[in-house]
């Protein structure tokens, strides 16, 4: 039965989705909401995107969409996907499908028109629930006794699910971190610890994604605590991890109010070196963005320095990376003596701009050439080792006294 309190039926008058049921019910064809929006209005979570699974052929979908006026794209038309849009919000509508084979990565499959069948190809029973156009909940396998208990359940014989799709393995974990308050179903668990080396075949790309959904799970830590137990973050990291240190940096963002952050939490669990950055941007196809992140936080912030010292490391690495380096040092094994005073510096303390250029020191006679550079770049070590005084005149008086020597 649906939970009390959060009626899957209210998903249908979400804005737009009535339009699109209205729209592919009837003259034979049927459609229902599926997946992770009935799930989570069920658990009582935010439903964002909504998914529609039909009877109806891409073409058929397409040609209902033109005769309503509905802004439709081919999206995934050849694996039955239309997207719909209107007043700007997207909507994905897929055919129902059969898988005819599999191998680990990719499923070959032909339309179908029953939507037991299409629920009994997903993964866990939490995500094989429908709701149809007259508010009813459709649960072929025991999904909403799942939801009720709190667990992550592979649908039918676990390992068969996982042969597949290997990534199986890696939603495993992120769904029981998400939605299972980090309990792992122990046939489940057996099942994707067996299969393992299949996440060999998967791309770096698809296992990013889940990685670092992962990450930030509401109950990440226990279960990457499990899965370094069980030395399966080697087969998705290149490294064991250290649990303990992600265990810390949750903590520090809580204690702090600070948003939970993927990057963060993974060079807590995996970045002690250059080359773990190095690793990690092959093994993840990390962006140019995140790699610079994990560099930036491998010297880390002493929370413990004096106050000369936090303003100094403030000011050289901007209010972003001064946080994350306070709380990626105090993870790792530093302590977070004084971490809140040092985290709490840029609410009284803002760093001034260095203000000379290249005309400063051509003023003074330099020739153009290497020695502007390097003449700039000693003023403003010595300007910050001084305390950084405010005002250009100070900031020409060191250049001065450097040129002078």
């Amino acid at each position: 039965m649906t939970p009390a309190g959060a009626p899957a039926s209210a998903l249908l008058a979400a804005p737009g989705v009535r339009l699109i049921m209205d729209l592919l019910n009837g003259a034979g064809e049927e459609a229902r909401i599926v997946g992770g929006a009935v799930r989570n209005r069920l658990m009582g979570l935010q439903a964002s995107d909504i998914d529609i699974a039909t009877t109806a052929l891409p073409d058929e979908v397409l040609r209902r969409a033109a005769a309503a006026s509905i802004h439709a794209v081919p999206t995934g038309y050849e694996h039955g996907t239309v997207t719909l849009v209107i007043d700007g919000v997207a909507f994905e509508v897929t055919s129902l499908r059969e898988d005819i084979a599999t191998d680990g990565r990719r499923a070959t499959v032909r339309f179908g028109r029953d939507f037991r069948i299409d629920a009994l190809r997903r993964d866990f029973t939490i995500n094989a629930l429908s709701v149809s156009v007259d508010g009813q909940v459709h649960d072929y396998c025991g999904g909403l006794a799942d939801i009720a208990a709190g667990r992550v359940r592979f649908i039918g014989d676990a390992a068969s699910r996982i042969r597949e799709d290997y990534l199986r393995i890696l939603r495993f974990f992120r769904f029981s971190a998400a939605y299972a308050g980090g309990k792992l179903d122990a046939t489940g668990l057996a099942a994707c610890l067996a299969g393992r080396a299949g996440l060999r075949q998967l791309s770096r790309e698809r296992v990013r994604q889940e990685a670092m959904k992962l990450l930030v799970a509401a109950h990440a830590v226990p279960v990457i605590r499990c899965m370094v137990a069980h030395d399966l973050l080697a087969d998705v990291l290149g490294a064991k991890g250290d649990a303990a240190a992600l265990a810390e940096m949750v903590e520090l963002e809580q204690r702090f109010g600070l948003p939970a952050d993927a990057v963060r939490r993974l060079a807590a669990l995996a970045v002690r070196s250059d080359g773990d950055v190095e690793r990690l941007r092959d093994g993840l196809r990390l962006t140019n963005r995140e790699q610079a992140q994990l560099s930036a936080l491998l010297d880390g912030v002493d929370g413990s320095a004096s106050e000369a010292g936090l303003k100094a490391a403030l000011y050289r690495l901007g209010m972003p990376a001064y946080r994350d380096g306070l709380l990626f040092g105090a993870a790792c094994g530093e302590g977070a003596p004084g971490l809140a005073r040092a985290l709490a510096l840029p609410e009284r303390w803002t760093p001034p701009a260095f203000m000379l250029r290249g005309a400063d020191v051509l003023a003074l006679g330099v020739p153009k050439g290497p020695e502007v550079g390097r003449l700039l770049a000693e003023a403003e070590t010595q300007w910050i080792a001084a305390g950084m005084p405010e005002g250009e005149a100070a900031q020409l008086a060191l250049l001065a006294a450097i040129r002078g020597r």
